[in-house]
């Protein structure tokens, strides 16, 4: 089965969903932005797409929130009011959007969601203040959050922040790594880090959701797993989407993955599967028809076809708790809705 056949229709589900999170989160993210320094305060309006670089408002957010929506749902999931779940959906909002502005730093990427990054609007100094503030405030405000299990969930989210580093650390390291031989990424090593760098929040996100909702620690644990299941399938479809994504909806050039000699999931199965394949990974080039036909060999390599699986085997694993958790009904439905919708997402 690929991803285009396990396809679930309820777009405008999903929107309500997506909808009625950032009713709830919004006005408490933007109190607690409210809270930072002007400098720090400016670019974190900026980096939640409240307002241009100059302090222009705009009239829409970035992003769809669905980390906060997970946080949300899994708290109404253990039969408590979404509200509760609010401070730590806001404080995963900030986490998210702290490890936006130091990866896009790190990667020397100037452009996301069709809009300048935050250092190359600010400059890399302001820009590193900017995402440090984030986090700061982000642990801040789960911690101020009240409630019996606020310690369990601070937990979840600094054991998510400590493998969300080791993670890009990961991720960094590969990019010196050679193509091929006993040093080259193995799909296991990129898989983990991943897991790490993307499943880690959104597995925080079910976990401090369903803790905050008043959840027993083993139901936040499987809420914990099922994150994870659905962030390393959320950043297989990345990488999908790095290579063969369409550019007005990406906000990325076309093959940007290949562009930037990128080691992602698709490249990394592909030259396992054809090692011949590393030579010509290796030399970087803007020629458009050189990256098509590329990406053409990646594909033939079954680089493609990889991901496409893997990413379809692991929402199949977060949709099986999902249904053998004993959650509540709406909730699950809406759950399992949001996880289908975060992997088959355009963007």
């Amino acid at each position: 089965m690929t991803l285009s056949m396990c396809h679930s229709h309820g777009t405008e589900d999903i929107a309500e969903i997506l909808a009625h999170s950032r009713r709830l989160v919004d006005p408490a993210l933007q109190n607690a932005v409210a809270r930072l320094h002007p400098g720090p305060g400016r670019m974190a309006a900026f980096t939640f797409g409240w307002v241009e670089s100059d302090g222009t408002p705009r009239g829409a957010a970035n992003g769809k929130g669905v980390r906060p929506a997970l946080a949300l749902l899994s708290a109404r999931a253990v039969g408590a009011p979404v509200e509760t779940a609010v401070p730590g959906a806001v404080a995963v909002e900030l986490v998210h959007a702290f490890s936006l502005v130091h990866d896009d730093i790190m990667d020397g990427d100037e452009r996301r969601r069709h809009r300048e990054t935050v250092w190359k609007a600010y400059g890399i100094g302001p820009a590193v203040l900017g995402g440090d503030a984030l986090l700061a405030l982000a642990v801040d405000t789960l911690a101020r959050a009240g409630g019996a299990q606020t310690g369990a969930a601070m937990l979840h989210l600094s054991a998510a922040l400590v493998e969300l580093v080791h993670g890009q650390a990961e991720d960094t390291d590969f990019e010196s790594r050679p193509w091929n031989g006993p040093d080259a990424v193995t799909v296991e090593q990129y898989c983990a880090m991943a897991v790490g760098k993307t499943g880690s929040l959104l597995g925080s996100a079910a976990a401090v959701g369903a803790l905050l909702g008043g959840g027993p620690p083993d139901l936040a644990d499987r809420m914990s797993r099922l994150g994870r299941h659905l962030g390393l399938a959320f950043q297989a479809v990345d990488d999908l989407l790095g290579i063969w994504g369409d550019p007005e909806v990406t906000g990325k050039p076309v093959f940007s993955d290949l562009r930037r000699g990128k080691k992602t999931l698709p490249i990394v199965a592909a030259t396992r599967a054809a090692p011949g394949l590393s030579e010509l990974l290796a030399v970087r080039s803007d020629d458009e028809a050189a990256l098509r036909r590329l990406a053409g060999l990646v594909e033939d390599a079954g680089g493609r076809g990889f991901t496409d699986e893997l990413a379809v085997r692991e929402l199949e694993r977060a949709l099986d708790i999902i249904n053998t958790s004993g959650l509540d009904g709406a909730a699950a439905r809406d759950l399992t809705a949001l996880s289908r919708f975060l992997v088959h997402r355009a963007s």
